[in-house]
């Protein structure tokens, strides 16, 4: 049977399909643009790439048609919930009878941050609907400070206000795994499974000046921590995104400082049994990324 991944052409969505294709799986990307998955994503031969949006009912429904085993990605917009239920109801409806959800971390803490709150109600939708399912449940991705790589490199400041009180970065290669080994699991199941819950965690729980240092030690010359100064964060992302996303981020940045984002006893050790091999770290992006500069 063919296994659907939604948000094919994102960084996540892209590991995913990638890591079912070497594992030789039938795979079903939807994409809105399918020139994006030529030109930018590159997304593997043999991948049956279908135009349609999560809020278009004709495209889903012609999507859905022969497939067993559903990679359910939103992005982080005004209608992420909606498209969710949109396209669960419709999986529901053309038998689809596995899901893997990549949600978040916290999902059900952090609740007065929009696109944290929004994932938990998925999640309980899963479940009212009945799904076999696993729910991922990511920390922050390391891969978020690639956006930020300049700023470390050329002014020895790391800006992304985290807070000091850690969060168990992942790497997002890590996560298109795992979701990998969960849809095959799930879509080889002569029977359902029950729901799973898997956090998706890093080796390292990180705080700013964690992050700071270990930048530090790489480029081996000084990099401060910028500080916890959200609203400014808040005013910068404005530049680029709009409004209520730069508000919602600032939100999350705010529970980053007072609760942050630590696994719970033996995430690591699960994952690393999972992929059996250790997770990537912090440490390893930032040599990389030094590495390429």
């Amino acid at each position: 049977m063919t296994i659907l991944v939604t948000g094919a052409t994102g960084n996540v969505g892209r590991n995913v399909v990638d890591q079912l294709v070497q594992r030789g799986a039938s795979v079903r990307a939807l994409v809105r643009n399918p020139a994006k998955a030529d030109s930018v994503a590159h997304l593997a031969a043999g991948v049956d790439v279908v135009q349609g949006d999560l809020l278009d009912v004709d495209s889903l429904r012609s999507a859905f048609q022969g497939v067993s085993t559903l990679f359910l990605l939103n992005a982080v917009v005004p209608d992420e919930f909606t498209q969710a239920l949109v396209a669960l109801n419709l999986a529901r409806e053309a038998g689809v009878q596995h899901v893997v959800y990549l949600s978040v971390i916290a999902s059900d803490v952090y609740l007065n941050v929009p696109h944290f709150a929004g994932k938990y109600g998925v999640e309980r939708m899963i479940e009212a609907l009945g799904f076999s399912a696993t729910i991922l449940r990511p920390a922050y991705f390391i891969d978020n400070d690639l956006t930020v790589k300049d700023v470390v490199l050329n002014y020895g400041v790391y800006p992304m206000p985290i807070g000091l009180r850690g969060l168990a970065m992942i790497d997002v290669r890590d996560i298109g795994e795992i979701a990998a080994i969960e849809l095959l699991r799930r879509d080889a199941a002569s029977e359902p499974l029950p729901l799973e819950r898997i956090n998706l965690v890093g080796p390292d729980t990180l705080g700013g000046n964690d992050v700071a240092a270990i930048w530090g030690e790489v480029l081996g010359r000084p990099v401060a921590y910028g500080g916890d100064d959200t609203a400014a964060f808040e005013q910068n992302l404005r530049q680029f995104m709009p409004p209520w996303m730069a508000y919602d981020m600032r939100l999350m940045a705010e529970r980053f400082r007072s609760d942050g984002m630590a696994p719970e006893a033996g995430d690591v050790e699960r994952l690393t049994a999972l992929l059996k091999r250790p997770l990537r770290s912090y440490r390893d992006f930032a040599t990389r990324v030094a590495a390429s500069a």
